[in-house]
């Protein structure tokens, strides 16, 4: 059914549940797990050295989180590749999903709630709206 999932990846606490989804289906289906993840843009004027200093830092940081969760599907025996990209997270993984032709997107929402998400958008709203595969979405854990 599904030979490559893509499974977005940021720092909020849905992305746990998104990557525990993201496992069960890819070893389900024996698909594929493109994990990405996105960092936001980095200005040009900020000219060198520190252009290329803050890039260095920005992709640090990204393999700290990316990296785990490969080795989390390599674990459980699912072919996983990172990819990591700059610019907005929609964005992002509308460009990997098309490039790489992924079957399944799955990925975590906030849950910003209506007005919130009115005003700012979601990435989730976003990558619903344009993507050419299915979107499973993953609610944030609910604080009790």
């Amino acid at each position: 059914m599904f030979d490559k999932i893509l499974v977005a990846v940021d720092r909020s606490p849905a992305t746990e549940k998104a990557v525990k989804y993201g496992i069960d289906l890819a070893k389900l289906t024996g698909a594929q797990a493109l994990i990405v993840h996105a960092y936001p843009k980095i200005p040009d004027y900020l000219g060198e050295p520190n252009l290329s200093q803050t890039i260095s830092r920005h992709l640090e940081r990204a393999e700290e989180l990316v990296n785990p969760i490969v080795e989390r599907f390599q674990a459980e025996g699912v072919d996983a590749i990172p990819e990591i990209l700059e610019g907005p997270p929609a964005d992002a993984i509308l460009r990997v999903a098309k490039a790489r032709e992924a079957d399944l997107i799955v990925m975590g929402a906030r849950g910003l709630g209506s007005v919130a998400s009115l005003l700012l958008g979601s990435v989730s709203q976003k990558v619903i709206a344009h993507a050419e595969c299915p979107v499973f979405v993953v609610h944030e854990p609910k604080e009790e």
